[in-house]
């Protein structure tokens, strides 16, 4: 990795029902100061059916041991296991999948950071091939959202806008 994911304004959009494009603003808005997290679901990859909230620990991990956990919620997020294996579960359930990991970045940009590359590459995250979807918050304000996808079988990751579309 040689830094962070920018958004590449040149690329088409994706867009995402208005509805759930809400929710993960409300969410982002919701846990400010600190970072939100969470799934998104549907019945294929790049399909986003519905919005599964996740608890961010990193705060509670990083009082508990500040040397390993060097970040608290404000500048990263360590999405509950209990909730992401639950929203799994779910989804299988019902023939759906995980197509999306959200998360927001409090006071900052809609970028891929170093470490949001690192957590989608490390060799036991959950969801390796989906969507990451990065909500920038200022000043409590929804100010950008973008998508993040892998390109094609590399290790390379792009970044679109994430716009809502008309209902």
């Amino acid at each position: 990795m040689s830094g962070r994911i920018e958004v590449d304004g040149s690329l088409t959009p994706v867009k995402m029902a208005a509805r759930l494009f809400n929710e993960l603003r409300e969410h982002a808005r919701e846990t400010h100061p600190e970072e939100c997290c969470g799934l998104m679901v549907g019945a294929a990859p790049g399909d986003f059916a519905s919005v599964h909230r996740c608890r961010n620990d990193m705060t509670r991990l990083h009082r508990g041991d500040p040397a390993r956990y060097p970040r608290d919620g404000r500048r990263a997020f360590h999405m509950n296991e209990i909730d992401y294996m639950s929203v799994l579960q779910e989804a299988e359930k019902r023939g759906e999948t995980v197509t999306a990991v959200y998360h927001s970045h409090a006071d900052a940009a809609a970028y891929f950071s170093e470490l949001d590359q690192a957590y989608a590459l490390q060799p036991l995250f959950p969801f390796p091939r989906v969507a990451h979807i990065v909500v920038s918050v200022l000043d409590g304000l929804v100010k950008e959202a973008a998508v993040f996808h892998r390109r094609g079988d590399s290790l390379a990751f792009e970044g679109r806008p994430l716009l809502p579309e008309a209902p």
